[in-house]
């Protein structure tokens, strides 16, 4: 038997601008980030059950999210059902429309938007600092997703966050290749490379303006992802995509997360039409959120 039910939209993310630092003590590398969220979204309906555990995954990529156990979403309604000791279980049913495994915080997205939902359904919520400290066990993405902001400067392994409102909406182009990037690897390959090239990770965080975080042109000043050079290195056609992509795009371009998605901010000269069809994924539009899904209670 199932009680009250929420749907929510899951918007995916996009990282501005991505540092990764060496490792911590406990064997974690830090980072620091620029999230912002987009469009782009999954469709999550959360009901709490009795008992039940349940989850149903429909749509794009569904046959690559994995064991029900093992999806974040299913792990985050677990961990927000053990902190709250409510409800006694769920049921979840997610449509899939962000790429799985391509830095788009598909998974994260899931796992945020079922904190959300569940949150606002509980009878005593913990509103978005209980969330947000839940959602820090399950994913270096999922605090920012869980969290009630459009974009956010984080730092630590991402739950660490100052929110910041959004930036002025625009338009965006994805390219998705037809393979996933594993974070692991991406890691490993950032490190290979600094090893063999003895570099020295400086752990300083960059100088902001006050205007830094407001405007498109800043940012594109300074954007920057420190996976990209290795993973194109790896996999080179993600380097013909971006320099695609660059020839493009008039504000900037470049990976998102550890990949393999490829973003093209757009402004009002840009020509679709001027845009190759011919690439080695599949592309679609999206634009930056200038606001946050928000659940809508429908039971």
């Amino acid at each position: 038997m199932t009680g009250p039910a929420a749907c929510i939209r899951a918007q995916a993310k996009v990282n501005l601008h991505l540092r990764v630092f060496a490792r911590d003590e406990s064997g974690f590398h830090s980072i620091e980030t620029i999230f912002h969220r987009i469009d782009l979204a999954d469709e999550v309906t959360v009901h709490a059950t009795e008992g039940e555990r349940f989850l149903d995954v429909e749509g794009e990529d569904e046959r690559h999210v994995g064991p029900a156990e093992s999806n974040l979403a299913w792990r985050a309604a677990a961990a927000y059902t053990a902190r709250a000791r409510w409800p006694g279980g769920f049921r979840i049913e997610l449509t899939k429309h962000i790429p799985v495994g391509a830095g788009l915080g598909g998974g994260s997205a899931d796992a945020g938007a079922v904190l959300r939902a569940l949150d606002s359904l509980a009878p005593n919520p913990m509103g978005p600092h209980g969330l947000i400290d839940i959602a820090a066990a399950l994913g270096s993405d999922v605090a920012f997703l869980a969290a009630p902001a459009p974009m956010a400067l984080a730092w630590g392994r991402g739950e660490r966050m100052l929110a910041l409102p959004p930036l002025p909406r625009q338009d965006l182009i994805l390219i998705t290749p037809e393979f996933a990037v594993s974070t692991v690897d991406a890691y490993r390959w950032l490190e290979d490379d600094r090893r063999a090239s003895s570099a020295i990770v400086s752990g300083d965080s960059f100088l902001l303006g006050p205007r830094d975080l407001t405007d498109w042109a800043a940012i594109a000043g300074f954007a920057k992802n420190d996976f990209e050079d290795s993973i194109v290195r790896r996999l080179p056609v993600l380097g013909e995509l971006l320099g695609v992509l660059r020839g493009s795009c008039p504000v900037f371009a470049q990976m998102t997360g550890s990949g393999s998605t490829m973003f093209g901010v757009l402004d009002e000269s840009f020509d679709h039409s001027r845009f190759p069809l011919a690439y080695p994924g599949r592309l679609r539009t999206s634009a930056t959120a200038v606001d946050v899904a928000q659940p809508v209670r429908i039971k």
